[in-house]
């Protein structure tokens, strides 16, 4: 099943990067709404409960698998729990203290059965929820297996795909609303384009913000400043070829999102976190977190392209896997259906000191 932002033209309908890769997609469960306010939001979660319960009640499956916290995500895991539909979680222990998802991605842990973890630290999490051992698993993060498995794009490969000059060192920018804070995306987004203004030798690739409240006062900024520089492109998804490509040949990544936390420490790249959208993530060493202030990402700009800050990260080990999860999640899913291991009856596990 597809949903959310893989349908909107909006945000590059990315479905068809799904099926490009010969992945069939039983059911489209178009939910999202014309605006990005909360109340859209919440209409959203509404009209996807209705549309997978009602996919769910024709289908019949085995077992519901889902990755992450958004809103969509959370519509899906209701409905196939009222359906008593076994749940499998990616990636449950996690937080964000800046964003709703953290909302969102704790309610779907308590509603799932199985529980994959990127870390130890979350598996622990996850457990001291309730949720019994034999049933929570650490098997590294998906977007680390990207890394290590796929065949990326030579750098020409990718200048001539995005048609952007790449023989100039530049960053890769993304920057997401802080949901659980009020009005502050665009004073933010400002204070971002204000110190990238202020910083010589770089251009920058934008990529523009998922479906959250308010994205679209920070698209508008982005495409704004785009026009106006020549250094300076902006797409509204790359997909994650292009995208890991990108990454893998930056100079460093800038931003709010979880692939600067996740991915990008794999690259063994800097990455510059702005605010308190991923704040309460387990960091690597080349993560450099700041406020979301000119001269306090300036500073840390500057420290991400010291070449003292480069040869303290250069041989680091990211904190999320070793690349093979996918087959420890299939081989465990595959284990619990085969030997009809699925009670749904769950007990609540008491931590004990």
């Amino acid at each position: 099943m597809a949903t959310g932002m893989h349908l909107s033209e909006d945000f590059g309908l990315t479905y068809k990067e799904i099926e490009s890769d010969g992945i069939f997609i039983d059911a489209k469960i178009d939910v999202l709404q014309n605006d990005d306010s909360n109340k859209a939001m919440s209409k959203a979660i509404g009209i996807g409960v209705i549309g997978f319960a009602e996919y769910f009640d024709r289908n019949q499956p085995d077992m519901v698998i889902v990755l992450g916290d958004r809103f969509e995500i959370f519509s899906a895991v209701i409905a196939a729990s009222v359906a008593c539909i076994p749940i499998a979680h990616l990636y449950g222990g996690e937080t964000t203290e800046g964003a709703i998802d953290e909302f969102f991605r704790h309610s779907i842990s308590k509603m799932s059965y199985l529980h994959f973890t990127s870390t130890e630290q979350y598996r622990q999490r996850v457990i001291n929820m309730g949720e019994t051992p034999d049933r929570v698993f650490n098997v590294g993060a998906i977007g680390v297996e990207n890394i290590l498995s796929m065949p990326l794009l030579t750098k020409d490969e990718l200048a001539r795909s995005i048609s952007f000059d790449l023989n100039r060192p530049y960053a890769l920018v993304t920057f997401h609303p802080v949901t659980l804070e009020k009005d502050t995306s665009t004073k933010q987004i400002e204070e971002i384009l204000s110190a990238l203004d202020e910083t010589n030798g770089l251009n920058y690739i934008f990529t523009k913000v998922n479906a959250d409240a308010n994205g679209r006062a920070i698209n508008n900024k982005i495409g704004a400043y785009c026009e106006e520089k020549e250094n300076a492109i902006a797409f509204t998804s790359m997909g994650v070829l292009r995208y890991l490509s990108a990454m893998k040949y930056c100079e460093m990544v800038i931003g709010n999102s979880s692939s600067g936390i996740m991915e990008t420490p794999s690259f063994k790249k800097p990455t510059i976190n702005i605010g308190d959208r991923q704040k309460g993530r387990i960091c690597a060493k080349s993560v450099i977190s700041c406020e979301p202030e000119k001269h306090a990402i300036i500073k840390s700009i500057d420290k991400a392209r010291s070449q003292q800050f480069l040869q303290e990260i250069a041989n680091q080990i990211s904190p999320y896997g070793d690349g093979k999860t996918s087959k420890k999640i299939v081989a465990v899913i595959k284990d619990f259906l085969d030997n009809d291991k699925i009670n749904l009856k769950k007990s609540f596990y008491d931590v004990r000191e």
